[in-house]
């Protein structure tokens, strides 16, 4: 509980360091920008805060300060709001520059592109959007117009290559500002200043890109979560755009249709009804004309979204032109013209308009002036007559340029919107979600069940990720540490017990060894002898890499533990046999032989009841083959060579050495040396040679042996026609 109010202190902590990091470098932004402008310097260098913010926050503290911006500038400046995509991304560039340490002084061509990257989104996309809305454009006109006067004639490339002239110069002041502040600050200060919100213990860099990096069988979850929440926001934005693109449009062409009926009904108010036949038949020289066309010229200038405003008389063969006033490209016709309802209302209610009607808005397209909303209202004379109309005209074209704005416009708002939504998500997922569980996943992968050290340090290591996330994955952690505790108490409890049961099934091989051999009043100490003989053998045949595919550690441990039952076949011998002090005959040399093949029976027996045999089948093997020869002379079955099996060829040489150096009732002990004699002598005959080379280079370790147990302190044998030169007989 202490470490997760501990976490949970760290992580405000790292909150409000990131707030008011934030909050410096979006007033940065203000300072620098409101001092250019005073000493009227041709640069903007609004992204300065924005860079800092990146370089010492990351991606989310450099995203926020570049939207948040761009929000606060929108209250003076509501266009601003368009441009946060520009921040977000130069927000999103330096962050990626910073996270892969190319931001030095020493590395002058990663920043050269850092510049140019920045300059292209600013300069670049910056002067795009101005295309899409009306009077946005940075300003840059001296450049442009140089561009021009030097001989570039195409205006729209002057605008772009001048805006992006002055981002480069923008920009690079911009870089070495931040380069110079990214300098100075110390190390511990850029560390704390760090955005992070581990919901864990913290780790290296190198630690976290390694658990992103885990791979999955199918998807990730964070690629999951992204996919999703990608379709969502397309989805979303989608909907979002439609809806306000339509609501937009009803309301463009409703603000319009209004604005041209104001127009109309001005424009019907300045026309004297009882003058519009005699102005038809006297023409521009009528009396009042000129009067009546100076009012209605000063009425369309008087708003400059007004296209065209004309007066027609409407009769079964046309509009009769009594007003129609220039527009900017397109000269109005003269009075008296008659225009074709075809040109001019293809899709007007003409009988409505015959009949003197006053007839609903009408969107006209495919008329000789284009694509229009036009709005009629009637003139009347002083009978009371509709004697003509007054119109005037919008063109659609500009309600689709309003509209295509406000689609540029929402476009710019919802990709910006949409870069700090994912930045915040693709945080939370990682922070709160997959660093936590691969961490889980990778510390439970490197449990190595070896011994109960590793076991302990495995949870140990569990334990230390300290997991704090506040929801079900904080439980499933504390399930899991808690699981894995137990687990490692419940395995230790199971090592003890295997440790007990081996050790008592040692204790009782040595204790049915000891009972065979006790009957044997020649052998003594002989099983534990020629244990450690064995032991010995192993270990040296291990360091010198002979048989390296058999001598497996578990290998040389079950023959280790299983060498005292070599002999347990002599149960079934006569003690008469086993005990006699002198010259046995064919017979009894014939018994004594078959305690190998009868012990290896006494040892299968057992396997058969035993559902783990283990150490028993080198025993059967060791107890069978034991006096089997290289050369194939021994018995019970005559194998050789390698047939041999390889436990059986090492307790062969271990044997036949303690038998020489013990003292028997039917010889006196061997010298040491002369056992070792008789033991190279025999290698490649009687024992195999790389068998008898380990045991004869592990010579002092093996007089140690003999040396504990009292041996060799006689050099001279008595000889026995059923005891070959080896020593081997019983």
């Amino acid at each position: 509980m202490m470490n997760d109010v501990s976490a949970d202190h760290g992580n405000r902590k790292n909150l409000f360091v990131t707030l008011a990091l934030c909050a410096v470098c979006i007033g940065i932004n203000f300072i620098l920008f409101a001092l250019v402008n005073a000493l009227e310097l041709p640069l903007y260098l609004d992204n300065v805060g924005i860079l800092l913010a990146s370089i010492f926050g990351g991606y989310l503290p450099g995203i926020f300060v570049g939207f948040a911006t761009n929000i606060i500038n929108c209250f003076s400046d509501p266009s601003s709001i368009y441009y946060g995509l520009l921040s977000v991304l130069n927000a999103v560039t330096a962050a990626y520059f910073a996270q892969k340490g190319w931001l030095s002084f020493r590395k002058p061509l990663k920043l050269i592109g850092l510049i140019l990257l920045l300059a292209l989104v600013g300069g670049g996309l910056g002067t795009l959007l101005p295309w899409f809305l009306d009077g946005v454009y940075f300003d840059s006109a001296s450049i442009a117009q140089s561009l021009v006067d030097a001989g570039l004639n195409d205006l729209t490339a002057a605008q772009l290559l001048g805006n992006l002239i002055m981002d480069v110069l923008d920009k690079t002041i911009t870089v070495i500002i931040v380069m110079t502040v990214v300098t100075l600050v110390p190390q511990r200060l850029k560390d704390m200043l760090r955005f992070s919100g581990w919901m864990q213990r913290p780790m290296s860099e190198k630690a976290k890109n390694a658990l992103r990096h885990i791979r999955c069988r199918r998807i990730s979850v964070r690629t999951k979560i992204m996919l999703i929440l990608i379709a969502a926001m397309i989805l979303m934005g989608a909907v979002a755009t439609g809806i306000s693109f339509i609501l937009f449009s009803n309301a463009a062409v409703e603000q319009h249709t209004k604005l041209v009926r104001g127009v109309a009904n001005v424009a019907a108010g300045f026309v004297d009804g009882d003058s519009v036949d005699r102005w038809l038949a006297e023409g521009r020289e009528s009396e009042g004309y000129a009067e009546t066309e100076k009012l209605l010229c000063t009425l369309k200038e008087s708003d400059d979204e007004i296209e065209y405003v004309y007066v027609y008389k409407i009769l079964e063969d046309g509009c009769h032109v009594v007003f129609d006033l220039d527009s900017e490209t397109v000269k109005g016709s003269p009075v008296g013209y008659v225009e074709a309802f075809k040109d001019v209302l293809p899709d007007a209610d003409i009988p409505t308009l015959l009949a003197g009607g006053e007839p609903e808005p009408i969107i006209s397209r495919g008329t000789i002036y284009g694509d229009v909303l036009s709005v009629y209202r009637p003139i009347y004379n002083s009978a009371g007559q509709v004697v003509a109309y007054a119109g005037a005209d919008v063109t659609v074209a500009q309600i689709d340029h309003y509209e295509s704005n406000f689609c540029a416009g929402m476009s710019s708002l919802f990709f910006a919107f949409f870069i700090v939504i994912f930045a915040v998500v693709l945080w939370v997922v990682e922070y709160h979600i997959v660093l936590p569980v691969n961490s889980m996943a990778d510390c439970t992968n490197r449990f190595a069940f070896d011994s109960n050290e590793t076991l302990d340090k495995g949870v140990e290591n569990m334990r230390d990720l300290e997991i704090h996330t506040g929801d079900e994955i904080e439980n499933l952690y504390s399930a899991i540490v808690k699981m894995a505790g137990d687990s490692v108490e419940h395995l230790e409890d199971i090592s003890r017990k295997n440790e007990t049961i081996r050790k008592m099934q040692n204790a009782l091989i040595l204790v049915l060894a000891d009972m065979v051999e006790s009957r044997d009043k020649n052998t003594g100490d002989h099983v534990r002898k020629t244990a450690a003989y064995a032991r010995i053998i192993m270990k040296t045949m291990k360091e010198k890499g002979y048989y390296p595919d058999q001598l497996t550690d578990k290998f040389i441990d079950d023959v280790g533990n299983s060498a005292p039952l070599h002999d347990v076949g002599k149960i079934k011998v006569s003690d008469l046999i086993l005990n006699k002090p002198g010259r046995l005959t064919d017979e009894e040399f014939v018994i004594m032989q078959s305690h190998a093949a009868v012990g290896g029976e006494i040892i299968d027996q057992v396997i058969n009841l035993v559902p783990e045999p283990d150490y028993l089948n080198e025993a059967k093997n060791l107890s069978t083959y034991h006096h089997e020869k290289w050369n194939g002379k021994g018995y019970p079955k005559g194998l050789k060579g390698e047939e041999i099996p390889l436990s059986a060829r090492i307790m062969a040489v271990a044997d036949v050495f303690d038998a020489l150096v013990s003292r028997r009732s039917y010889k006196e002990p061997f010298s040491f040396e002369q056992a070792c004699d008789i033991i190279r002598e025999g290698a490649g005959s009687h024992f195999d040679p790389l068998v008898a080379d380990a045991f004869l280079s592990a010579e002092e370790e093996c007089r140690k042996v003999a040396e504990s147990f009292g041996d060799t302190s006689v050099t001279g044998y008595v000889k026995d026609e059923h005891v070959d030169d080896s020593g081997n007989a019983r």
